[in-house]
């Protein structure tokens, strides 16, 4: 929810399941309590004080962003079925706070720069007890369902590996560097302090088909709809994690959540938009 002029989409539901933008303060408090559970106590980001106090991973973005979140209707029709959340800044909304989020990390400049709408994707998370594919799938339903509403021309953001020791992913970080680098004119690169080279073993070293398959769930997403990656991983110690840039040029998305959204979006009457 924010005051960039955003228009929230029908719920798309799959059975229990529903996928919708955040309508109010009591949603976006429980993304944030969610995110909180699942970076913070699973996954072993450090909270600073504030954080710790509220158990909310908040920051200021969310309140200049819209937020995508999921819920399972069987645990509720309030906040306590929201399972999983995503965060979606437009430039329009990124220019409030003086850029993007990705820009603490990667010199983004191609993208702010590129002929189109872009969108910046982050804080994704889901539940622990909700890590299906039919919540991932949905997710993407709904970023589909945003993407076509809002004419979005390119999206971006960093996906994560766990830790801080890239040499503990220097296959799949290879793999990628080989195999899914965005063309210069896209391609984002890490800020020369931050700036941990991708190429950690020898091409010839390494089997694509393992690398592929070891890929974090979001990663893999991402190249499932045509994704690149940008040059340079980081490494954020506060969320414990190896950051990687992604960006998907949505003219190549055949994914056919975005197809069935599209003819779909199409062939509804306009108050249904």
């Amino acid at each position: 929810m924010n005051d960039t002029g955003s228009k929230a989409f029908t719920e798309i539901r799959a059975g229990n399941l529903g996928v919708r933008l955040a309508t109010d303060a009591a949603e976006i408090d429980a993304i944030q309590a969610l995110r909180y559970r699942v970076f913070y106590e699973e996954m072993g980001a450090r909270p600073d004080a504030e954080t710790s106090a509220s158990k909310r991973d908040r920051d200021a973005y969310d309140a200049v962003a819209d937020h995508l979140l999921v819920f399972d209707h069987a645990l509720g029709e309030g906040v306590e079925g929201i399972v999983g959340a995503y965060r979606l800044i437009r430039k329009e909304a990124a220019s409030k706070l003086d850029g993007f989020y990705s820009a603490g990390e990667y010199d983004i400049g191609t993208l702010e720069r590129f002929d189109g709408k872009v969108l910046e994707l982050g804080r994704s998370c889901v539940d622990a007890g909700h890590r299906s594919r039919s919540v991932m799938q949905l997710l993407w339903r709904g970023i589909a369902a945003y993407v076509f509403q809002h004419d979005i021309a390119l999206m971006f953001g960093c996906a994560s590996f766990p830790g801080i020791d890239p040499d503990a992913h220097a296959a799949e970080l290879t793999y990628l560097y080989y195999n899914h680098l965005a063309p210069a004119a896209i391609r984002p690169r890490a800020l020369p302090h931050r700036y941990i080279e991708m190429r950690r073993l020898d091409q010839d070293e390494i089997n694509p088909r393992k690398a592929l398959a070891s890929l974090p769930p979001l990663i893999k997403g991402y190249l499932r709809l045509g994704g690149f990656v940008g040059d340079g991983a980081v490494i954020d110690p506060q969320f414990n994690t190896t950051d990687i840039a992604v960006i998907v040029k949505t003219d190549l998305i055949t994914d056919k959540y975005f197809k069935h959204y599209e003819r779909q979006t199409r062939d509804e009457p306009d108050e249904a938009r």
